[in-house]
């Protein structure tokens, strides 16, 4: 198929006490090998900002009414805002969901407070990009890449009076309608900002989701959980992460950035890539981007909260329109 063709919910926040984590149990990294259960299936959610949240969102109710609900898949793979859709789906419907987001009045902003708040969204997501583009530039590969925006991000960190942590946190848990990780496999992704390593979080990972989340959604300052401090999973691999999905007989993609990539091809960390490397392993493989329509809420656009709606709207009108193709491939 491989077409090219946050509303907040209102629950009680996780306890003000902010990161916790057992001495015990650690984030895994990408050598842990999750159970694979033959003919499994696997749902990836990429990241895409707050507008790709929504688009998704929209994307996974519009399938549900048309009958397809593909959020019972054996594993769920979330990255960045993906992430926050692979939370909130583990505690609440896609339709409740969307409900929540086409019930909020059109307001423009981005998330968490700082020093530049009263900026457009557009104009700061441009300037973020600005600056990490010319980080992946100056990398060697991806490691490189990877320590050096770890890097960054603790600069901007130490810069700061300290305030965003506590600020985010609040706000990654108002989205989700149950902090507790699901009994399905979930893994969210992010990478560690001092050691530039991949980390893969889970329910074993004995990290609260709400700090997985905001881990995995940090994006410009570090997110710290316990002593480690941890930047956007999308610097992973890439905004989707679908080589996680390795070894599951059938793999939805759901890329609000269209399989998009700013690194050097010759680095393989395309959504293409690692379509073929799926594919090559005997898994099948589908990957559904936003249409041609909806596409300029994307990317500059990413955060502007005004546009949540008319994306899950955009969302939910390709799922419905999907659902019956995509049925014999799910199921």
């Amino acid at each position: 198929m491989n077409t090219t063709p946050f509303s907040t919910l209102h629950v009680t926040p996780a306890t003000a006490s902010g990161p916790q984590r057992s001495g015990r149990d650690q984030p895994q990294d990408d050598a842990t090998k999750p159970v694979r259960a033959p003919g499994g299936r696997a749902l990836v959610l990429g990241g895409g900002g707050s507008t790709g949240n929504a688009w998704l969102v929209g994307l996974l109710a519009g399938l549900l009414e048309a009958g397809l609900d593909v959020t019972t898949a054996d594993l769920t793979v979330g990255t960045s805002a993906g992430s926050t859709a692979a939370a909130q789906i583990a505690g609440a419907t896609p339709t409740e969901l969307l409900a929540a987001i086409l019930a909020t009045a059109p307001q423009r902003g981005t998330g968490p407070a700082g020093s530049d708040r009263g900026r457009a969204p557009a104009r700061r997501v441009t300037d973020h990009m600005d600056r990490t583009s010319k980080i992946i530039a100056a990398a060697h590969d991806p490691a490189d890449m990877r320590r050096r925006m770890g890097a960054a991000a603790l600069d901007l960190d130490a810069a700061s009076d300290g305030s965003w942590q506590t600020q985010w946190r609040a706000t990654v848990a108002s989205r989700l309608p149950s902090q507790h990780w699901p009994q399905r496999t979930v893994l969210i992704t992010a990478v560690d900002a001092r050691a530039g390593e991949p980390v893969v979080f889970d329910r074993h990972s004995g990290v609260d989701l709400a700090d997985a989340v905001a881990a995995s959604c940090a994006g410009g300052l570090p997110y710290r959980i316990g002593e480690n401090s941890y930047i956007d999973g999308g610097y992973r691999r890439s905004s989707e992460n679908a080589d996680l999905a390795a070894g599951y007989g059938r793999v939805l993609v759901l890329s609000p950035l269209g399989g998009r990539t700013r690194h050097p091809l010759d680095w393989g960390m395309q959504l293409a890539a690692q379509v073929d490397e799926l594919r090559a392993r005997g898994s099948r493989v589908e990957a559904i981007f936003p249409d041609r329509h909806s596409e300029h809420m994307f990317g500059a656009n990413a955060m502007d909260l005004s546009l949540r709606p008319p994306a899950a709207r955009a969302g939910y009108e390709q799922g419905r329109a999907l659902a019956g193709p995509l049925t014999d491939f799910w199921r």
